[in-house]
């Protein structure tokens, strides 16, 4: 939960001068250093009448002075008065309706008897009394709440408050006096009086407060259902009524700023625009976004669509932005934005940076794929300053130039640094951090993160993370959009004869007309010559959308080039998605073009470096497209363009294989000499293919369009291939493509691997092992197989495989129930399971089917709610711990599942947590993984504090 004031704070905050209430604010200072009953209590000599008398003035008083409070101040500080501001009515309609409550005694009569009543001092128990009632935080308004859970949690509140005072009077000597039956319904009365009309007070102030502050008007419009606007015109709006816009800035602010604004530039800028249409300006072309809202915890499951459909949808998502960037916790903890690839969360930040930078926020826009991924927040942001003022500048110093405007920090592509091999997993308690340093230094900073959705599940939420899911358009949006595009592009298209995408042509290919990047595709696709306005066969899939509209701007830009041109400027764009993912990063350098490109797309090895032809013209060539933007080096305009021609290059350099084997035939040399696979080894050698999931994705729907035979062929030539991959080859060409220097084994891991996705893809049915592996050892040979990739591959190659290859393990001619006479084997590519990292734990460790059985059994009684009792399944986790050292996904998930179930004996698990952190080589991997699962990380502290020091950046602090 974030931090709210408590009364105490709010007093201080406010700058109450009330002398009497200027006590109570001593006393939480000194409660919050000693504790209450060591905080001078005694010095609280107001009676409860007197507090409510001073507390019901005081609250009138800042209801009346609201609009001279928020004058004159920066905006955090407004935000903190308002907040302040509401718990003062949130306290003074409970102290107002417990004065007019109808007891069987006054707030005076509780003021008379003895010194000590039931044998504690009266002014001990007025101290524990105001303790509860004016330290403890309150509820504020939040954007991503209705006003309707805000009141009850406000009522809330009240009911605790009245519980405090029944316990307040039943300790003094008025208690005393009351007959039997006022004492038995004395906690009914407080229960449902004063609450009950401390709610009506509370209405009517929060509405008075309302009237003097446009924030609170702001979160009320999050509920109501706009009319459609673009580019988050309404924020600008919502944002001007707050304050007017900021002018005459300090000249290095106003760089900032000017740098922000690119509601001007064309929706997409690339490094060549087709000529014959034109791209609507991002000002006009954005369409605000439709968002579901969540509060993260560790029972969350963000990575999930369906657990999406199930949170709150956003009716105005613009006033909830406005409303997040004016409360408390905007600067406490970020706003995660997650998303599909192509579902705008780029232009989010662009959009919403535009729209600050003329106001009392300075955006700051940082493209974590352009930056240092190592590094923290703060260097990370200056790195960013500097490209946008070419010159090095402190964060600091920037913010200070500010002179009040509250930075908002947009950290654009978390999924950049998740997938890049950096293990950035705590990236956002990182960016929480910074916050709070930045706060305790003077500076609040708000900050928003856009990932993904796909990683979310990689990603560990800090305490109070508010997140976003951007939502597929629904048909009104595509309509508004599509007449954006007609008016952009009607006359420069009749001059073909040509006319612009219609509605019904887009929403007639589903969902992929209702990502914005991919609708826009199809408008660009449809205007080269009216395709998808003609009969087609049926819905284009996302590849080939991408392959023709690839192959359409190429055919243009090069006056109609044959097929074997445009293949080769093909392989040259997938070139240059190889080198990036093989180098983890979105973002590539001339210098790395220039070295790459002739070595793969000339043949490498055998050219001689110092020909006549111009080298650095390589680079150059490639990225003049309009695929291309610049990002201190070049980066596709968006990542899929990069995930799908690596899918491209894959399948033509397996098409090129599988080509030359059939040229070859049955000529005599064929037979006792194979046929190279030296460019597919080239191609998919570096890194693992499931590392960016769309990549598996691209290739499937590529596979697909090839007919069932060639599949087949094509699924026969590359288990030949994976039998051999780890034999030596005493040559190969293209060696000259080396993006990263990588041992051999590592190399051999990734092309293994790859080839086993490949060939699960290319079958139509699931694989067998024994099949792809003949001969009485394969599964000998899948375990030192899975055990290379384990080894190799890296934290995200390893993850990714896991999440692609679906694997399960079957027993053929078993006994009922168990694997005595049976035959063994795992199949791969099975439709009903989920991915293959409980198979290599259960299959690939090469130990006995007996314990293999015992997984089989936790697994089936976890994923299925199969009921093992709970002592028999810490028995089975023991046995597999102890005898097989099974650390598999299966057991992080089950120790955590153990963990959180109602009733869990932890001290039973305790020493399954110690086992499992007991191996020092991959105890930083364990550790992270148990975290993820929902252990507390306080407990994994505490189980090493006897065996040893965990990982360093594990520390609580």
């Amino acid at each position: 939960m974030i931090e709210t004031p408590s009364y105490a704070d709010a007093l201080r905050i406010l700058g109450c001068k009330d002398s009497r209430l200027a006590k109570v604010i001593g006393f939480a200072a000194a409660a919050a250093r000693t504790g209450w009953a060591l905080a001078g209590g005694g010095q609280l000599t107001a009676g409860l009448a007197d507090m409510r008398k001073a507390i019901v003035d005081y609250g009138e008083d800042i209801v009346r002075r609201l609009p001279e409070l928020r004058t004159g101040v920066d905006r955090h500080t407004r935000t903190q008065r308002l907040a302040a501001a509401h718990t003062v009515i949130v306290i003074s309609a409970y102290f107002e309706a417990l004065g007019e409550a109808k007891l069987p005694f006054t707030l005076e009569q509780l003021e008379r008897g003895d010194r000590i009543s039931h044998g504690v001092p009266t002014h001990e128990r007025y101290a524990r009394l105001m303790a509860g009632l004016l330290l403890d935080r309150l509820p504020t308004p939040e954007p991503h709440l209705p006003y309707a859970e805000t009141r009850l949690a406000v009522e809330r509140a009240y009911l605790r408050m009245s519980e405090a005072v029944a316990a307040y009077v039943s300790g003094l000597a008025v208690w005393d006096e009351l007959t039997v039956d006022d004492q038995l319904l004395l906690p009914r009365m407080l229960a449902e009086g004063p609450p009950a009309h401390a709610l009506r007070i509370y209405d009517e102030d929060y509405r008075s407060l309302a009237l003097d502050s446009h924030e609170l008007v702001v979160r009320s419009l999050v509920t109501e259902q706009p009319s459609p606007a673009t580019a988050l015109s309404r924020v600008a709006w919502l944002l001007a009524e707050l304050a007017p816009p900021r002018v005459g800035d300090r000249p290095m602010i106003h760089l900032a700023r000017m740098a922000a604004n690119a509601l001007d530039q064309p929706l997409l800028l690339a490094g060549k625009l087709p000529e014959d249409v034109s791209l609507p300006l991002l000002g006009e072309g954005y369409l605000t976004p439709r968002c579901r809202v969540a509060e993260l915890t560790r029972e969350a499951a963000p990575s999930l669509r369906a657990w999406w459909e199930e949170q709150r949808l956003l009716p105005d998502p613009e006033a909830f932005l406005v409303g997040h960037l004016t409360s408390l916790r905007a600067t406490q903890a970020p706003l995660l934005v997650l998303g599909e690839p192509g579902s705008g969360k780029t232009k989010l930040t662009e959009v919403l940076g535009a729209r600050l930078a003329r106001s009392e926020f300075l955006p700051i826009r940082v493209e974590l794929g352009g930056v240092a991924p190592r590094a923290g927040v703060t260097e990370q942001i200056e790195q960013a300053i500097q490209a946008v003022l070419a010159e090095e500048v402190r964060y600091a110093d920037l913010v200070t130039a500010a002179e009040g405007a509250l930075p908002v920090i947009l950290l654009d592509g978390l999924d950049e640094l998740v997938q890049g091999g950096v293990n950035r997993y705590d990236y956002l308690e990182q960016v929480q951090e910074f916050q709070r340093r930045e706060a305790g230094l003077g500076r609040p900073a708000a900050v928003i993160v856009t990932s993904r959705t796909v990683v979310a599940d990689r990603i560990r939420f800090p305490e109070g993370l508010l997140a976003l899911q951007l939502q597929p358009f629904e048909d009104d949006q595509v309509r508004q959009w599509l007449d954006i595009w007609d008016q952009a592009n009607r006359a420069l298209l009749a001059r073909r004869d040509l006319k612009p995408l219609p509605a019904e042509a887009a929403l007639a290919h589903g969902e992929m007309a209702r990502q914005p990047l991919l609708l826009l595709l199809l408008a660009l696709y449809d205007a080269g010559s009216n395709a998808l306005q003609r009969a087609t066969p049926g819905p284009l899939k996302r590849a080939r959308l991408y392959e023709v509209l690839l192959r359409d701007y190429t055919e243009r830009e090069t006056g109609g080039a044959r097929r074997v041109q445009i293949d080769q400027e093909l392989v040259l764009l997938g070139t240059v998605a190889l080198s990036m993912l093989a180098r983890g990063r979105q973002v590539i350098t001339d210098e790395a073009l220039n070295r790459d490109l002739p070595a793969l797309c000339r043949g490498g090895e055998d050219d001689d470096p110092d020909e006549d032809e111009d080298r650095a013209g390589w680079a150059r060539k490639a990225t003049e497209r309009f695929f291309f933007v610049r990002r201190n080096g070049h980066a596709f305009l968006h990542a899929t363009f990069g995930e799908f021609l690596v899918a491209w290059l894959t399948m033509y350099a397996l098409r090129d294989f599988d080509r030359r084997r059939r040229q070859a035939g049955d000529e005599p040399l064929a037979l006792v000499q194979s046929v190279d696979d030296d460019l597919l080894y080239a191609v998919i050698s570096h890194s693992c293919l499931a590392e960016h999931g769309p990549t598996v994705g691209f290739i499937l729907e590529l596979l697909d369009e090839l007919p069932g035979a060639v599949r087949a062929r094509c699924a026969e030539l590359l288990a030949g291939l994976l039998r051999r991959s780890l034999h030596e080859r005493r040559r190969r060409h293209f060696t000259g493509f080396r993006p990263v220097r990588h041992p051999l084994t590592r190399r051999l891991a990734a092309y293994s691997a790859n080839l086993t996705l490949l060939i699960v893809a290319a079958s139509e049915e699931p694989v067998a092992v024994s099949s792809i592996l003949p001969g009485p050892d394969y599964l000998e040979r899948w375990s030192a197989l899975t055990h290379l990739w384990r080894g190799e591959l890296g934290e995200e190659g390893w993850i990714g495989l896991t999440a692609a290859l679906s694997a399960h393990r079957v027993i053929e001619g078993g006994g009922e129930g168990g694997v005595e006479g049976g035959r063994e084997d795992v199949m791969l590519g099975a439709a009903e399971t989920g991915g293959m990292g409980d198979v290599v734990a259960a299959v690939a460790t090469g130990h006995t089917p007996r314990h293999r059985r015992l997984l089989d059994l936790l697994l089936r009684a976890l994923g299925e709610g199969r009921g093992l009792p709970y002592r028999d399944r810490v028995a089975i986790l023991e046995e597999l711990l102890r005898t097989v050292a099974d650390r598999s996904p299966a057991m992080h998930r089950a120790l955590g599942a153990m963990w959180t179930e109602e009733g869990a004996d932890h001290a039973g698990l305790r020493p399954l947590l110690r086992l499992m952190l007991a191996d020092p080589a991959d105890r930083r991997g364990t550790w992270e993984q148990l975290v993820k699962a929902g252990i507390p990380e306080t407990v994994l502290w505490d189980l090493h504090q006897t065996a040893g020091s965990p990982p360093e950046h594990h520390r609580p602090d």
